[in-house]
């Protein structure tokens, strides 16, 4: 039996609800989602994929808020998914943006990545860093996410680039078009479905591979110029391109922070649960989850970590 190898997507800012005119997820076409699920990411499809027993993709809601008050926000809520320790409960207060200390100690010793590692599985983080973001954040104008903080607590390397312009890593943008603007080097733009084909590459070499797109956050939150539209096609494609090459032993696991994006009435961030979309082999382990702090749990079992 082939090794079972895990592809965890962090789409930042994506909530499940039911399908209404304010949803993108229900009037945006998303070709590769809707051949996937028949029908859009919504609520109203978690439900009817509940009855369509083993052999249908997982979509299964996850409780964002996780016992505490207040709308969910990125610093907590990424730090309770990347380790399953629930971070808004042991701070008494949901965080938004970038983890502080608090947080970094809790990713540093409960990090997904880290963990996996210390197990002796090969683990990577996909995405792509320009050289402008080291400069951002050695001149203290940036800050590590939970995700990158995630693949340092486990001396993963961050990617290049030029691994980028050679397929082996993924812009957080997808198509490249954003993230060649922070490069100090030409970067040739690529399609969603080839950057899909590139991650699925990457994700097939490796036991446990990240990689993370904020695209649907920043519409959400209507920040530079970042449409939901241009968010979700790049997203979908990207999706078709991955299903399309996935190795026969990959699982991917598709799941968010945060609601944002699926309630355009306005830019916050929403109550709503987000989803968990598994595809693969080990898809039914993910079936009975329901909330963020599920998630680390859940993969390190299927990998064979003891938890």
């Amino acid at each position: 039996m082939s090794k079972q190898r895990i592809l965890l997507i962090f789409v930042d800012g994506l909530g499940l609800a039911p399908a209404s005119d304010s949803n993108p997820l229900a009037t945006v076409p998303t070709p590769a989602l809707q051949k996937l699920l028949g029908g859009a990411l919504t609520l109203e499809t978690c439900r009817r994929l509940e009855n369509e027993g083993p052999e249908a993709p997982v979509l299964v809601p996850l409780d964002a808020q996780l016992g505490v008050e207040g709308l969910p926000q990125s610093a907590t809520g990424q730090t309770a998914l990347f380790t399953g320790v629930n971070a808004p409960e042991r701070l008494g207060h949901h965080v938004s943006a970038f983890p502080g200390p608090q947080l970094r100690g809790l990713i540093n010793k409960h990090g997904l990545l880290r963990r996996a590692r210390k197990a002796g599985l090969d683990v990577t983080f996909a995405n792509a860093y320009s050289e402008g973001y080291f400069e951002r954040v050695a001149a203290r104008r940036g800050r590590h996410s939970a995700t990158t903080l995630t693949a340092l607590a486990a001396g993963t390397r961050l990617r290049s680039v030029e691994e980028l312009l050679e397929g082996e890593a993924v812009a957080w943008d997808v198509t490249r078009h954003r993230f060649g603007a922070s490069a100090t080097q030409p970067v040739a733009e690529t399609s969603p479905a080839e950057a899909g084909r590139h991650l699925a590459a990457i994700a097939a070499r490796h036991d446990l591979t990240l990689w993370e797109t904020f695209l649907t956050d920043l519409a959400g939150h209507r920040r530079f110029e970042v449409t939901a539209e241009e968010a979700l096609e790049r997203i979908d494609g990207l999706l078709g391109g991955l299903l399309a090459h996935r190795p026969p032993n990959l699982t991917v696991a598709l799941t968010s922070d945060h609601g944002n994006l699926e309630d355009t009435r306005h830019k916050l961030h929403t109550e709503n649960p987000v989803p968990l979309l598994a595809v693969g082999p080990a898809r039914e382990g993910f079936r009975g989850l329901r909330a963020l702090t599920e998630v680390t749990p859940k993969i390190l079992e299927i990998l064979g970590v003891e938890v």
